[in-house]
């Protein structure tokens, strides 16, 4: 059996997605890849393959990862809109945004594909892994979107694939 490199999703993977998941109007867009500023406040979330190697990196700037997380908990979008103007990610928002990023591993999942798994969750400031950061500074085989959850607002998301 040969098994396919892992695909990148296109944007009506991710729009579908964010829909399905949180139950709103989702907006997406191009937009240019994050810079490293912006990737030291970001949601980082690592996939791996079944032999525990990095197959992808995605990651969602504090607006998103904010937004995503209130939008799955039903909290009001002006609390989130605080919370995005205060750069802080309540703990309820936190828990949701990993449930956010487990079920975004549903973006590799293709016939035949190699199986990923969602390995490692990284929150806005926390420290991701060099090489997971120099993925995502890199150009290659990557996805750059801005998504806008509706009555809460947009951020950016940035899916990059390993090989």
């Amino acid at each position: 059996m040969v098994v396919m490199s892992l695909p990148l999703p296109n944007p009506k993977d991710v729009r579908d997605l964010f829909e399905d998941l949180l139950g709103r109007p989702v907006t997406v867009g191009p937009t240019d890849p994050l810079l490293a500023d912006a990737l030291k406040h970001s949601l980082i979330c690592l996939y791996t393959d079944d032999q525990l190697k990095l197959a992808s990196v995605i990651a969602m700037d504090l607006p998103l990862t904010i937004f995503a997380g209130a939008a799955l908990g039903l909290m009001p979008p002006g609390g989130a809109q605080d919370c995005v103007a205060d750069k802080e990610v309540l703990p309820a928002v936190a828990e949701n945004v990993r449930e956010v990023a487990n079920i975004m591993t549903g973006f590799f999942h293709r016939e035949g594909g190699r199986h990923t798994k969602l390995h490692q969750v990284f929150l806005p400031g926390e420290a991701p892994p060099s090489d997971a950061l120099s993925y995502l500074a890199a150009l290659g085989r990557r996805l750059d979107l801005t998504v806008e959850v509706g009555g809460y607002g947009s951020g950016h998301l940035a899916v990059t694939l390993t090989e």
